[in-house]
Formats: structure tokens, C-alpha cells, sequence
């Protein structure tokens, strides 16, 4: 039952920070919309860089000065995926939900789709590496405490707040209900439970896959936050907001990785 309840933990996390949709006004003003974009994108960047590539680098410190190749391979596989399904679901979907029409007249993925997909990708690893400690408590590995499990799923959860809300909010901003934008929030960190249980049951083939995860994830938060937040932060009226914005989610998000790490 602690197992279950530590596994659970980062996902209540993201849940918390999602439920900051409830107490957003109905209409975000246009300076405070750029701002939240611009946060968004600094937290994702910190994220993908303390929190996904630096771990990916540390994991293989055992190739040497060639520790960085599998980072950079995840990551440039997690741009190219993200890009990929940029062209792939509006060609298959047509639209819905996931597509909208750009100003060339042709289909795309919505930014709340890609950015609710890199923030689900970027909770899979952390959700692995929660498992992964909580499989060495169960192994009675003796340089793992569950004490020391709780206390890395607790840091996690403190990294997922800002995440949940940066989810909620682009879908509550697109004119869905406040509940569909929490509850988007909350599914993007229901996978962190999923994926520690299923590494409990397959830590050894999981665990070497880990730094690939990891930077895979990294490549695909970016990707969002380059082609998707920073532009609409940074253009029209109210950019310098956005600026703003992107230096605070980054300096949060740091602080908050480095301090809980």
C-alpha cells in the first residue's frame, strides 16, 4: 500500500497544479495570456535540461567523454517524433479536436495537443524513475530507503505543479470548459503512476532504456516550446510579458530541480 501511495504521489502533484484552472477569471487578458506562454516555455526549457538531459548525461557517465551520444540521439529523436506527428495526425484526422486549419489553409496539430503530448512524454521517464527507486526499496537494496523514496516522489510532485497548470490553462484559453482543462491537466500526469508500476515489474529491462527516455522527452518538450509557446509569447503587443515570463518559469523550474534533484 506504500508503494501504491508513493507511485501516486507525483501524480497529485500535477493534479494540484491543474486545479489552478478553477480559480483563473473566465476571459485571460491578452498581457497576462503572453506571460503564461512565456512561463510555460520556461518552465519546459529548464525542465528538459535539469530534470531530463543532465540526468540522461549523469546515467551514462560510464562511456566517458561519449556519455553525451545517447542523450543527444533521444533528443533529437524526440524533436523529429513530435514534428512527425505534426504531419501525420492532421493527414489522418482531417480535424477534430486534435487539428486546426493554419493561415496557409492547411491542417496542424493544435498547440494544446503537442503541448499536452511533450508534457506526457515528460512525465513517462519521471514516472520510471520514481518506479525505479521504489524497486530497490522492494529488492532491499540497502542504498535505497523508503523514506528516500517518498522523498523523491514528494520533490517530483513539488516539479509537477507548474506543469498541470501549464496544461490546464491553453485548453481552458482555447473555450473549453473549466473542467476539460483541469481534467487535461490531471490525465497528463496519470501516466507517472502507470509507468513506475509497470517499471516495479520490469525493472531490468527498463531501467538501461532510462537516459534514451529521458532526453527522448527533452527533444520533445523543446520542440513545443520553440515552435509553439515562444513565438506567440514573444509577438505582438505585451511581448517583453512574455519575456518576463520565460525568465521566472525557467529560474522556478531550476530552482525547484535543483533544490528537490
Amino acid at each position: 500500500m506504500k508503494i501504491v501511495l508513493g507511485l501516486l504521489i507525483p501524480m497529485i502533484g500535477t493534479t494540484l497544479g491543474a486545479a489552478g484552472v478553477f480559480f483563473m477569471r473566465e476571459q485571460l487578458r491578452p498581457e497576462l495570456q503572453k506571460f503564461l506562454l512565456g512561463f510555460a516555455a520556461g518552465v519546459m526549457t529548464a525542465a528538459s535540461v535539469w530534470s531530463l538531459l543532465i540526468p540522461a548525461i549523469e546515467m551514462e557517465s560510464k562511456l566517458g567523454r561519449w556519455s553525451f551520444v545517447p542523450a543527444a540521439l533521444g533528443f533529437f529523436c524526440g524533436t523529429a517524433f513530435l514534428t512527425a506527428m505534426d504531419l501525420v495526425i492532421p493527414r489522418f484526422l482531417g480535424g477534430g479536436d486534435l487539428c486546426e486549419q493554419s493561415a496557409d489553409g492547411k491542417n496542424r496539430m493544435k498547440k494544446t495537443a503537442k503541448l499536452v503530448m511533450a508534457v506526457t512524454l515528460h512525465n513517462i521517464p519521471e514516472g520510471l524513475s520514481s518506479g525505479a527507486v521504489f524497486a530497490g526499496v522492494l529488492s532491499g537494496n540497502t542504498g535505497v530507503t523508503l523514506a528516500g523514496a517518498f522523498g523523491l516522489a514528494a520533490g517530483i510532485a513539488v516539479q509537477n505543479a507548474p506543469e498541470g497548470l501549464i496544461v490546464a490553462l491553453p485548453v481552458r484559453k482555447e473555450g473549453a470548459g473549466t473542467w476539460k482543462a483541469f481534467f487535461c491537466g490531471t490525465l497528463s500526469g496519470i501516466v507517472e503512476p502507470i509507468a513506475g508500476g509497470i517499471t516495479i515489474f520490469l525493472a531490468a529491462f527498463i531501467n538501461p532504456l532510462l537516459p534514451w527516455l529521458l532526453a527522448f522527452a527533452a527533444g520533445a518538450m523543446i520542440n513545443v516550446a520553440v515552435e509553439e509557446l515562444i513565438p506567440e509569447a514573444a509577438q505582438g503587443e505585451g511581448g517583453k510579458l512574455g519575456s518576463a515570463g520565460f525568465v521566472i518559469g525557467f529560474l522556478l523550474m531550476m530552482i525547484l530541480d535543483v533544490a528537490l534533484g
